[in-house]
């Protein structure tokens, strides 16, 4: 990475609560990154060409929340096969080929997944290698999309999907089989007689929308591992009945941190110092 580069921002709308700039920050203080910093700045999709156009050649790469993940693929140089095949780029890296500025946009979140479900096995003792058979994701929605690429990395070809409306799923759809995945279409509603029974649970729904599933664990013993990606509040009252039923629940703060990592290492070409960046992150979300 070209030592000009030390520059990067989170963009999107809204961005006022985003907690990259504290989880960026903190990893360049570990890394001795003493010049680099970290901002934010709020960008539509109709503002984010000018955005793209007129960055300064000291920028390194720019995270990107909703609604430019899909807004920012028409405009970059280069996109990685799996944010193509996902229609998905949170992250967008520069570099230098021939004195010109060349953009390549990336998918943190399906790493980000990953690792946190690889924490919950730990948890669970299970070994975090193990490919997983049985899974099932609550929501359909973009972050479902990388729930489904994750899943499939640790070796779940059909997963099952609860989805709040199966005739909304046409974009999920598209993206399984592209992935290659054969996901099952399964109502929302229907998952409180199912749902304690998958090895493993991924919640992507916004914060709340999967409160009606908790009195479904109540007389329920769980043994699988749920990850809520929603990290507001902290721990969900889904994840405190799972671990209550017998479950190991991961706070969506996991992928949070994972995903953020991964950014560190593909902008800096440093690995992400995860000890630093949890305890920066920890110490933020005790504090609300």
């Amino acid at each position: 990475m070209p030592r000009a580069c030390r520059r990067a921002a989170v963009v999107g709308h809204p961005v006022e609560h985003s907690l990259s700039p504290l989880l960026h920050a903190a990893a360049y203080q570990a890394l001795g990154l003493d010049g680099w910093s970290y901002g934010r700045q709020d960008v539509t999709s109709e503002q984010l060409y000018y955005l793209l156009r007129d960055l300064d050649d000291d920028f390194a790469g720019l995270s990107l929340t909703m609604p430019l993940k899909q807004t920012v693929i028409g405009l970059l140089d280069e996109v990685e096969p799996l944010a193509a095949d996902l229609r998905s780029v949170n992250t967008v890296v520069f570099t230098r080929e021939k004195k010109k500025r060349v953009s390549w946009g990336f998918n943190t979140d399906v790493h980000g997944v990953v690792e946190a479900l690889r924490e919950g096995f730990r948890d669970a003792g299970v070994d975090g290698g193990t490919e997983v058979s049985d899974a099932a994701v609550l929501g359909a929605g973009a972050t479902a999309a990388s729930t489904l690429a994750a899943l499939q990395r640790l070796g779940c070809e059909a997963p099952t999907v609860y989805a709040r409306s199966i005739a909304r799923t046409a974009d999920l759809a598209a993206v399984a089989e592209r992935l290659g995945v054969q996901p099952s279409f399964v109502p929302l509603d229907e998952a409180p007689s199912t749902l304690a029974g998958h090895a493993v649970l991924v919640s992507t729904l916004p914060p709340g929308a999967a409160d009606f599933l908790v009195p479904a664990l109540a007389d329920r013993a769980v043994a699988g591992v749920l990850l809520d990606v929603a990290y507001d509040p902290r721990r969900s009252p889904l994840s405190d009945a799972w671990a209550a039923a017998g479950g190991v629940a991961v706070d969506g703060e996991r992928m949070l941190l994972h995903q953020a990592s991964e950014q560190v290492r593909l902008m800096t070409g440093r690995p992400g110092p995860l000890d630093a960046m949890d305890a920066a992150l920890g110490e933020s979300l005790a504090a609300r």
